[in-house]
């Protein structure tokens, strides 16, 4: 661990810093500026999609196009344009509602100036403050604690151990790290760029995946078509040139080829739609932390559950107290509102104390006991040496009476969470506190079972509370659950989250190795918390949803916040993430048809050392119409089925027979065009017609169902090819097919076309996809 700055100057920690001395720091540039920002910049929007491989290849196709003087192939770079100008609008118009949303979200902390207490936005806190920091926070800067009640960190952002660190008076506190107990005044030593967390390059949220699985397998294509291109773009001219010695004609039917390779929509349609699903959901008040987390949500299986705030509201009451050992109840009030007093708590249960509206006990503290996840209890002790504790009865009471076991059960069974008073460990009270199940949790979660999702709770209360919560949710019957409290170490997990649905008296580490143990087992593990205590859970996780309101370091922590606190919203976005990933992989096929049969079609040239048999301005009109204009509308289409996994197989299942058909049919329209000296504006024109043709039988099976908006999009899209080809395009080398001595070749081309398409799909869906592993 790096060693902290001391502070460049004593701060009263009590007055804090002048109005005058804040203005210096300001001046000197020395503002906790945050580096991570939730969305990329408009530069960095329009670069991306500007600057990339395949345009760079475009841009050199284009300046050999241009110097041959045939202008109308340069059509081509019409839906290159369109495609980055599209893309730009998309995800500047995601990056823009994004950002505005995400103000909402943004972390104040108290701090101290000028002696009073004011909240402070993270950006604008500056070295040397004094800011108030308590259970649930997310450091937000390196610091030194200037006086402490119990204070406990969690450094497992920075170091990688979730051990839970005690927290001392001039001890260093860093930025990434959160609170897991306790409240303290820090001195911040080291801001913005300058703190440990940014030397590192990281961030106060966990390290995600980056990159989606569906577009590691798109990079992946990118990445073969990336060496396969240029060595074949090569020989390709310089056999047609040897040929026929044109320079020009071998630049137009490299070009072709080249361009034909060339997936150029596919990888900005992926980014369109997940920018897209992003702007959805935030629509939604919903703020999205990961684009790539949209397709995670999508394929989780399991999604485990925090009971408190999630299933239910976290309203907490309380219902009934008993008392033991001739205590009063109102001296267990007065006793329970002192801890929370002491403790500064602001949790759920704390809450529901403070709403007793008791006078706190009247005795001076000594020494805070700060409630802790692990420990699940917190108290004081005054100036006496008496200590008052509150807090889990499992942890409190060593040997509970057979009586008072029974009392707890009952109670528990009832769905009460029940808290223990002790004094001097002896037991003086318990407090029955009743949440409240949302109303929408049993149809959300009914919806989620019916979707082949597995929910488990994960929950830091007694287990037979929770399954009396999950009973009443309709998660599950409530008798298949687990006391976490009573595992021992070195229990296998694996075998833990296959046998029990319900897991209580979870502490924070625990709630992390169940998830890993679900992980191991083969499962893609959503997790949903709001507290401090479900962070290691949620950073563990494959996808996290933080419900906003709780825990700073939770929502810091999350993919997803819910910043409505409406769980039921976990509905829409399940199915906008599989409305991502479904409609990109029901597209991608049309993409890569052309990219399979020009890579052949090349090299089938190369080896005859004949020409290309087609121009790139023939291919530009055929390309819009069954290509480009077809799948930015149906990247839109709901499709809310679960993804099947086998993305591969579902886009080769269309394009590999696509692709062979149009090698056959050009190959054979160049072979019989060759023998019987049919011009090349003819063989050129009905190669084409047999793509676009193809094309229609492709977008015909991805389309189905085949609902009355896609009849129209298809038929509307077919009207406008066949005017293309009855009056011919010269705009675009296409003659018209109104030539009565080749009329025949294309009444064949059109009659045959669909039954050997279908054939093509059955030959190769029996005998080749189903005898090959796709994982």
């Amino acid at each position: 661990m790096v060693k902290i700055n001391k502070p460049t100057s004593y701060t009263d920690i009590d007055s804090g810093l002048s109005s005058e001395a804040v203005q210096s720091k300001i001046n000197q540039k020395l503002t906790n500026v945050q580096i991570k920002k939730l969305s990329r910049s408009i530069p960095q929007i329009i670069g991306s999609n500007l600057f990339t491989l395949f345009n760079l290849l475009n841009l050199v196709i284009a300046i050999l196009i241009f110097w041959t003087g045939s202008y109308r192939n340069l059509f081509f770079l019409g839906p290159v344009i369109a495609n980055i100008i599209i893309g730009s609008f998309q995800e500047i118009r995601s990056k823009l509602t994004i950002d505005k949303i995400s103000l909402v979200n943004v972390q104040d902390f108290p701090t101290i100036r000028n002696g009073v207490k004011n909240d402070v936005a993270i950006e604008d806190l500056v070295q040397d403050d004094i800011i108030i920091l308590k259970r649930g926070d997310t450091v937000p800067a390196d610091g030194i604690v200037r006086s402490t009640s119990g204070l406990q960190t969690n450094e497992s952002s920075i170091t990688g151990e979730s051990d839970t660190i005690t927290k001392e008076v001039e001890e260093p506190v860093y930025s990434g790290s959160f609170i897991v107990a306790g409240h303290a005044k820090v001195q911040l030593t080291q801001v913005g760029m300058n703190s440990f967390i940014s030397q590192l390059s990281s961030a106060v949220s966990k390290d995600k995946r980056s990159v989606s699985v569906l577009m590691k397998i798109i990079n992946n294509i990118i990445k073969i078509l990336t060496y396969t291109i240029t060595p074949i773009g090569l020989l390709l001219f310089f056999r047609s040139y040897f040929q026929n010695h044109n320079i020009a004609t071998s630049i137009l039917g490299t070009s072709a080829s080249v361009i034909g390779m060339i997936p150029e929509g596919l990888v900005l349609l992926t980014s369109v739609a997940f920018a897209t699903g992003a702007y959805n959901l935030s629509k939604k008040n919903i703020l999205v932390r990961s684009l790539s987390a949209i397709e995670t949500l999508a394929r989780v299986d399991t999604l485990c559950l925090d009971k408190t705030g999630t299933i239910t509201t976290g309203n907490l009451n309380v219902k009934k107290i008993l008392s033991y050992h001739n205590f009063s109840e109102e001296i267990i009030k007065q006793i329970a509102t002192k801890i929370v007093s002491a403790t500064q708590e602001t949790n759920a249960t704390a809450v529901a104390i403070q709403k007793l509206n008791s006078e706190p006990l009247d005795v001076q503290i000594q020494k805070v006991i700060p409630f802790s996840s692990e420990t699940k209890y917190s108290g004081f002790v005054d100036e006496k040496n008496v200590k008052y504790l509150m807090g889990a009865p499992e942890f409190l009471i060593k040997s509970p009476s057979t009586e008072l076991k029974s009392t707890i059960q009952t109670a528990a069974e009832q769905g009460f969470r029940v808290i223990a008073v002790l004094k001097n460990n002896i037991l003086i009270g318990l407090i029955k506190i009743a949440d409240e199940v949302r109303k929408q949790a049993p149809a959300t979660f009914k919806y989620l079972k019916n979707q082949g999702i597995d929910l488990k709770i994960i929950s830091g209360d007694n287990p037979v509370t929770v399954a009396n919560v999950a009973k009443q949710a309709g998660i599950d019957s409530g008798k298949n659950y687990i006391d976490m409290s009573k595992v021992k170490e070195d229990c296998d997990y694996s075998d833990l989250v296959n046998k029990y649905r319900i897991f209580g008296r979870v502490k924070p580490s625990q709630k992390s190795d169940l998830i890993k143990a679900m992980q191991d087992n083969g499962l893609t593990v959503g997790m949903t918390g709001d507290g401090v205590n479900d962070v290691l859970a949620m950073r563990q996780s494959d996808c996290s949803i933080a419900i906003a309101g709780e825990s700073d370091a939770a929502e810091a922590s999350a993919d997803f916040v819910l910043l409505n606190r409406n769980f039921d919203s976990m509905i829409f976005m399940l199915n906008e993430g599989r409305r991502v990933i479904n409609n990109v992989e029901r597209v991608a096929s049309l993409y890569l048809i052309k990219t399979i049969y020009s890579v052949v079609l090349a090299i089938i040239f190369i080896i005859l050392g004949t020409g290309y048999p087609f121009q790139p301005s023939q291919l530009t009109p055929i390309n819009a119409l069954t290509v480009g204009i077809p799948t930015f509308i149906l990247a839109l289409e709901p499709n809310y089925t679960p993804p099947a996994g086998r993305f591969m197989r579902n886009v080769m299942e269309i394009a590999l027979p696509a692709a062979i058909c149009n090698i056959l049919l050009i190959c054979g329209i160049a072979f019989f065009g060759g023998k019987m000296n049919i011009p090349f504006i003819t063989t050129s024109t009905q190669s084409v017609f047999v793509i676009g043709l193809i094309g229609y039988c492709a977008l015909l099976s991805i389309s189905r169902p085949l609902i009355v908006r896609k009849k129209v999009m298809i038929g509307v899209s077919f009207a406008i090819f066949a005017v293309l080809f009855i009056l011919g395009a010269s705009l675009f080398g296409i003659q018209s097919i109104l030539n009565w001595k080749y009329i025949v070749i294309y009444l064949v081309i059109f009659a045959i076309i669909w039954p050997l398409f279908m054939f093509m799909r059955e030959v190769l869906g029996r005998r080749v996809f189903s005898r090959i592993n796709w994982k």
